[in-house]
């Protein structure tokens, strides 16, 4: 059963309301001002709010609204303004405080009715959205977390069982090259966890604005000197510096080195993982217009359009015939960390010309 509730300093519109929805099987709690609305609000976490524009002296709907809009766990709920004076300056200021309909005096019930059921829908297309996506996201990690882990597991324990029981039988050199496996194995564990981790925070980060309002106020004065020395090394781990192309051009940009180097670290990794030794990976750092354009092209095996469609956190893909390794959250995080920055992250890609992924930050502001 939705718990609607209804705000209105005239006692008969508000007994009128909550008896027409009653017979619609809904539960519903009156409120006679905007105090007592946003108290009980906070209290009952209704499902759905009516309040009226113009109240008495404990303030407006547009109060009301404002206030519950401000307060995080009433911020979400639905709310519908009910005034007998519906101009459009009034509607788009109560649009821009937050509201999601109107309902103008008079009203017949069955426009009510319609107003009611058509946010209750909205609401709850939203939320089985989220938790589709929520159940896709524990599948997701359900299937891969055991897997992805336990993969350098293997070569750190099995490497180390060899080590432990056999060690007087093997030379130098095996000695050698089982603790190189030991250590690349434990660099890949290292790296699963950090990405899981920095994804999680992110994903805290986005569900507070303060955080991203701070965290679009860092400045990188010149991002060509964190591009060059990331995506050089980058390339000469992978035994790959000569297959490196590097076009860059400086504009100050609103994002704090940290998280930078992180978009580039994942997404240069990612070219030269996904592409043949001797072919070319061409790094781009411009400007266009009012933004700062990063973009790394390199010409493996491209992506499918639905694959492109599918970028998202712990999503691999073509698993079964590509043996890389890690959790799929490259793309995720640098296309999570664009967007709290107020940029984006495109990405095309070709079977035949192979893939460019582009993001597009904006410029910094600070002087």
């Amino acid at each position: 059963m939705s718990k609607i509730l209804v705000i209105d300093d005239e006692t008969w519109l508000r007994e009128m309301i909550r008896i027409a929805l009653e017979q619609q099987g809904f539960e519903v709690i009156e409120a006679h001002n905007s105090t007592d609305g946003v108290q009980k609000a906070c209290h009952h976490l209704p499902d759905l709010i009516l309040c009226d524009v113009n109240m008495d002296k404990h303030g407006s709907g547009y109060t009301t609204l404002e206030k519950l809009r401000g307060d995080a766990s009433t911020a979400a709920i639905p709310f519908i303004l009910m005034t007998g004076m519906a101009d459009s300056a009034g509607m788009r200021h109560g649009m821009e405080l937050g509201a999601d309909d109107y309902l103008p005096k008079p009203f017949k019930v069955d426009e009510l009715y319609a107003a009611v059921n058509a946010r209750l829908r909205k609401v709850k297309t939203v939320r089985d959205d989220a938790e589709r996506k929520l159940t896709t996201l524990r599948t997701h990690i359900s299937m891969m977390m055991p897997h992805e882990l336990r993969t350098p597991l293997n070569g750190i324990i099995a490497n180390a069982e060899l080590l432990v029981t056999s060690a007087d039988t093997l030379g130098p050199a095996t000695v050698a090259e089982m603790g190189k496996e030991i250590c690349n194995s434990g660099l890949r564990l290292e790296r699963l966890i950090e990405n899981f981790l920095f994804y999680a925070r992110l994903e805290m980060v986005a569900t507070d604005a303060d955080s991203v309002i701070a965290l679009r106020s860092a400045k990188i004065t010149a991002p060509s000197n964190t591009v060059r020395p990331v995506a050089m090394s980058l390339a000469e781990i992978a035994g790959r510096l000569p297959d490196l192309t590097l076009e860059l051009t400086d504009a100050p940009l609103a994002m704090a080195e940290e998280y930078f180097k992180k978009i580039i670290s994942e997404l240069v990794q990612n070219a030269f993982k996904f592409s043949e030794s001797g072919s070319s990976v061409q790094v781009t750092l411009k400007t266009t217009g009012e933004d700062i354009e990063f973009s790394v092209h390199d010409y493996g095996c491209g992506f499918s359009t639905e694959h492109i469609r599918h970028i998202d956190a712990y999503v691999q893909f073509e698993r079964n015939m590509k043996d890389e390794q890690g959790l799929g959250l490259g793309l995720a995080i640098a296309k999570k960390l664009a967007e709290l920055h107020g940029g984006r992250l495109s990405l095309t890609s070709n079977k035949d010309t192979g893939t460019t992924v582009t993001v597009r930050l904006p410029k910094s502001k600070i002087a």
